[in-house]
């Protein structure tokens, strides 16, 4: 759903760009660069409207250089499966929703680089509907929500630029870049930006187990910015936790919240990343569960291992109760071979570990089982990329 009145505050303006510059300064490996003496074009290597990759593909430009100006648009003209939308650099103040029926569906950054491509709106769970029929809930609040199955993503900016001061007083803060909740649903060298419940990597039921990949991507928040029921799997991604202008002490967030459900042998895993903070040392927990009232016998579950726990985790005691009648020691909480100051473990009781032998299960093939994401981008043979872990 286009926006037809822009909200671009200055202090919105300074978010984004704020963003993109903590990316920047992390140095994620470069996304895949065009070839040496290719002219580039508003779309890159992906050819053009004149020119298409496929008869299934798509350009997206907000100048009016492609087949569509909005990202919605462009999704509402790809029906059934299998669609390619190539997005010109740009920022798209809109609201999407991908259906059910257009499985298969591919978006692809023209440039390669995620800042230069964002999807942003800043509706939050307390704002009002312009019906008057409400107020749009934490899903609702979500600038793109995916509910095919097969979706993959590179080079994108998924971002809800809500403010607290947009709604002082209002408890409703939860503002989603992404809802996600198709199965076998990829993204790649992509970034989420916002600041509670950020990416809301979800299912389409409880008796739904969604598969969901996660790579090179960059995610920011403050409270439970990673949350959900899915089965999700976090490579080499970087999480950055964010200053607070509106507490005064810790804590200031979570940057995990699963809320997996009892049956789902498998929830949230983060292996060979890092997480940062904009925060005092100490301000951010690691986790904490969430056990939702549409499904009180959740059972969440979290692995992070191999990562790089900065000093803004609490060291000491990284997992919180959301509620009391849930405490996160009843929950499949655990960690292996962490390292950082965030990682560093004075109370061992607060620091439940896998043993090797529960190490062997954690892991990306296990998981997600009889699927292997692939990005939809490889680098030209003249072009170095830059590999390993961030």
């Amino acid at each position: 759903m286009p926006s037809h009145h822009p909200r671009t505050s200055p202090a919105r303006r300074a978010f984004l760009a704020g963003a993109g510059a903590a990316l920047a300064a992390v140095a994620l490996p470069a996304a895949p660069a065009l070839a040496s003496g290719r002219p580039a074009g508003p779309f890159g290597r992906y050819g053009s409207p004149g020119a298409r990759l496929t008869a299934r593909t798509l350009y997206v430009h907000p100048g009016g250089l492609g087949d569509h100006t909005s990202v919605q648009a462009a999704v509402n003209a790809a029906p059934g499966t299998g669609w390619t939308l190539v997005l010109a650099p740009g920022t798209y103040r809109e609201t999407v929703v991908v259906s059910t029926a257009r499985t298969g569906m591919t978006w692809l950054g023209a440039s390669g680089d995620a800042r230069d491509v964002v999807v942003v709106y800043d509706n939050a769970a307390g704002t009002p509907k312009p019906d008057g029929s409400g107020t749009y809930g934490t899903s609702g609040s979500a600038t793109v929500t995916l509910q095919a199955a097969d979706f993959t993503a590179h080079g994108v900016t998924f971002a809800n630029d809500f403010l607290r001061t947009d709604l002082p007083g209002n408890p409703g803060t939860q503002a989603v870049a992404l809802k996600a909740q198709g199965d076998r649903s990829a993204f790649f060298h992509c970034r989420f930006l916002g600041h509670q419940d950020t990416l809301y990597a979800d299912s389409a039921s409880l008796a739904a187990f969604a598969r969901q990949y996660f790579a090179h991507c960059h995610v920011e928040g403050d409270v439970d910015f990673v949350f959900g029921r899915a089965t999700a799997v976090f490579e080499h991604c970087h999480f950055r936790t964010l200053a607070r202008a509106d507490l005064a002490g810790a804590p200031y967030g979570f940057v995990f919240a699963p809320s997996t459900a009892r049956a789902n042998p498998y929830g949230f895993l983060a292996s060979r990343c890092r997480i940062t903070s904009g925060a005092p040392d100490g301000f951010y927990k690691l986790a904490r569960p969430w056990v939702p009232g549409s499904d009180p016998t959740a059972w969440p579950a979290l692995v992070v291992r191999e990562s790089v726990l900065g000093a803004g985790i609490d060291a000491t005691a990284p997992y919180a109760d959301m509620r009391a009648e849930h405490p996160w020691q009843d929950q499949r909480f655990a960690e292996y071979r962490n390292t950082g100051r965030g990682a560093e473990t004075s109370v061992p009781e607060n620091r439940p570990q896998l043993t090797r032998a529960g190490a062997a299960s954690a892991t990306r093939a296990v998981r997600l089982g009889d699927w292997t994401p692939v990005s939809p981008v490889r680098p030209r043979p003249s072009v170095q990329q830059s590999t390993g872990q961030e």
